[in-house]
C-alpha cells in the first residue's frame, strides 16, 4: 500500500463535490477542481475524503499517492492558500508594484511589465523581495518560475531572481596571467 495514498484527507471548512470523475473543492480563498484517473476510486464523506485503487499494478500504484496528494493540495489550497518567496540580487537590480502589476528591473535596456494571472497575488515589501501569493499551489509554483526566469542566478556573482533560501553554488571566475 501506498504510505500517502492510504492516509485520508480530513475536511475542514471545505465543501467537497464528486460528480462522475471531477472532484470540487471550495472554501473561503476559492475554488479548485480536478479530473481523477479512472483506475482510481474517490470516496467523499463529511469529515474525510479516501483514496482507492482497484489493484497492485505500478501504474495505479503511482497513481494512488498522486491522487490523493493532489487533492490534499486543493483543500489545503482553498484554507490556507500558498506562498513563495523570491529574492531579488544585483546592483540596480529591483521590483516595483504597480497597481496588481508588477515592474522589474533586472539588468536588460527595457524594464518588464508583469500581469499576475487571475488568483495570483504578487507584493513586494522590499524592492529586492517578491511574495507570490495565491490558493492554486501548481499556478503559484508556476508563476514563481516564470518570474526567476526573467533573470536566473548566475554563478560567477549570484546576480539574479531567486528562491528565498536558494543556494546558488559559485564559480571560481577568470584568474590572472601566467
Amino acid at each position: 500500500m501506498s504510505r500517502i495514498g492510504k492516509k485520508p484527507i480530513v475536511i475542514k471548512d471545505v465543501t467537497v463535490t464528486k460528480t462522475g470523475d471531477i472532484i470540487k473543492v471550495k472554501g473561503k480563498l476559492g475554488e479548485l477542481q480536478m479530473k481523477v484517473h479512472p483506475n482510481i476510486t474517490v470516496d467523499v464523506t463529511k469529515e474525510e475524503i479516501v483514496v482507492k485503487r482497484p489493484d497492485d499494478q505500478k501504474e495505479n500504484r503511482a497513481l494512488h499517492g498522486l491522487t490523493r496528494a493532489l487533492i490534499a493540495n486543493m483543500v489545503k489550497g482553498v484554507t490556507e492558500g500558498y506562498t513563495k518567496s523570491l529574492e531579488i540580487v544585483g546592483v540596480g537590480y529591483k521590483a516595483e508594484q504597480k497597481g496588481e502589476a508588477v515592474l522589474f528591473s533586472l539588468g536588460y535596456s527595457h524594464p518588464i511589465l508583469f500581469m499576475p494571472p487571475v488568483g495570483i497575488k504578487i507584493e513586494v515589501p522590499v524592492p529586492t523581495q517578491l511574495k507570490i501569493s495565491g490558493f492554486d499551489k501548481e499556478l503559484v509554483g508556476m508563476i514563481a518560475a516564470k518570474v526567476r526566469s526573467f533573470r536566473k542566478p548566475e554563478p560567477y556573482k549570484g546576480k539574479g531572481v531567486k528562491y528565498s533560501g536558494e543556494v546558488i553554488v559559485r564559480k571560481a571566475g577568470k584568474t590572472a596571467g601566467k
